[in-house]
C-alpha cells in the first residue's frame, strides 16, 4: 500500500519502445502518490523533458538508439534522481552495483517498482545523486574510447564528432571544446575528457589543454623560450615541457 504522507513523486518515462512505456505508465497508475509528467521514446526527449518539466526521478531504459541511458545521465548530471531500467546489460548491472544505484531488470513486477520508487524517494528525502561520471565511465567502457561527445546547451544536446574536435581546454569546473569554429561547454574534468578518447590523435600539452594532432601546424619557440603550438587556423596553445615531451613523442 502506497504511503499516503509521502509527497507527491513527479516521474518522467524514458524508453523506446511503446509497450514496455505503456507496461510501466499502467504500474505507476495504479499509484495514489506518483505524477507522469513526461513519456520519452528516446534520450534526446528526456534530456529536453529534464530541463522543461524538471521531473523528481527518471524512469531510465540503458538501450536505446541514438543515446542510450548512460549518456542521458552524463547529460542530465546531477538535476535528477535516477532509477535505471535494463533488459541484460551486464556491464550495467555491475556498474549500479558497485555504485549502489537502483535499477529494475526487465520484466520486473509492480511490487519491484514500488520498491525502487520508495528508494528513491528516500534518496532524495537526503539530496542524494548518482555519481555521475563514475558510472558513466563503468557504463560505456566496454564501448572503447568515444568516437563522438555529448554536450548539453538547455534542452538541446550537440553531437561532436570527436575527430573534429579541435583542442579541449579546462575552465573551473567545465571544459570547452573547440569545434568547427566555435566552442562547447561541459561539465566534466579535463582529465575525464582525455581519457575518453583516442591517446594516438588526442595529447595533453599543457596542464590546461588536450589537442588533436590534426589540427596542429608547427611548434615555435617564444621569446622568452616557450614553446607554442600554433594550430592550422593560427591559434596558438601554450606546450609545457612535459606536454612537449608527450607531444614530441607522436610526431
Amino acid at each position: 500500500m502506497t504511503d499516503t504522507l509521502s509527497p507527491r513523486l513527479r516521474v518522467a518515462l524514458v524508453d523506446d519502445e511503446a509497450l514496455a512505456r505503456a507496461v510501466l505508465r499502467e504500474y505507476l497508475e495504479r499509484l495514489g502518490d506518483v505524477d507522469i509528467v513526461a513519456e520519452c521514446a528516446n534520450g534526446f526527449e528526456a534530456v529536453k523533458a529534464v530541463s522543461e518539466l524538471r521531473p523528481d526521478l527518471l524512469l531510465l531504459d540503458v538501450q536505446m538508439p541514438k543515446l542510450d541511458g548512460f549518456e542521458v545521465l552524463e547529460l542530465v548530471g546531477r538535476d535528477v534522481a535516477v532509477v535505471f531500467i535494463t533488459a541484460y546489460d551486464q556491464y550495467a548491472l555491475r556498474a549500479f552495483d558497485v555504485h549502489a544505484v537502483d535499477y529494475l531488470l526487465k520484466p520486473f513486477s509492480p511490487e519491484r517498482l514500488v520498491e525502487a520508487l520508495s528508494r528513491a524517494r528516500e534518496r532524495l528525502r537526503r539530496g542524494e545523486r548518482p555519481p555521475v561520471h563514475e558510472l558513466v565511465a563503468a557504463g560505456v567502457r566496454p564501448r572503447g574510447l568515444a568516437g563522438r561527445v555529448l554536450v548539453r546547451d538547455g534542452p538541446r544536446v550537440h553531437v561532436l564528432s570527436a575527430e573534429k574536435i579541435e583542442y579541449i581546454q579546462a575552465q573551473d569546473d567545465y571544459v570547452s571544446y573547440r569545434y568547427e569554429g566555435k566552442d562547447f561547454l561541459k561539465e566534466q574534468t579535463l582529465g575525464q575528457a582525455e581519457t575518453s578518447l583516442d591517446p594516438a590523435r588526442y595529447v595533453r600539452i599543457h596542464r590546461s589543454y588536450v589537442l588533436n594532432l590534426g589540427f596542429l601546424a608547427r611548434v615555435d619557440v617564444d621569446e622568452r623560450e616557450n614553446r607554442i603550438a600554433v594550430l592550422k587556423d593560427g591559434r596558438r596553445l601554450p606546450v609545457s615541457r612535459s606536454g612537449y615531451a608527450r607531444l614530441s613523442s607522436l610526431l
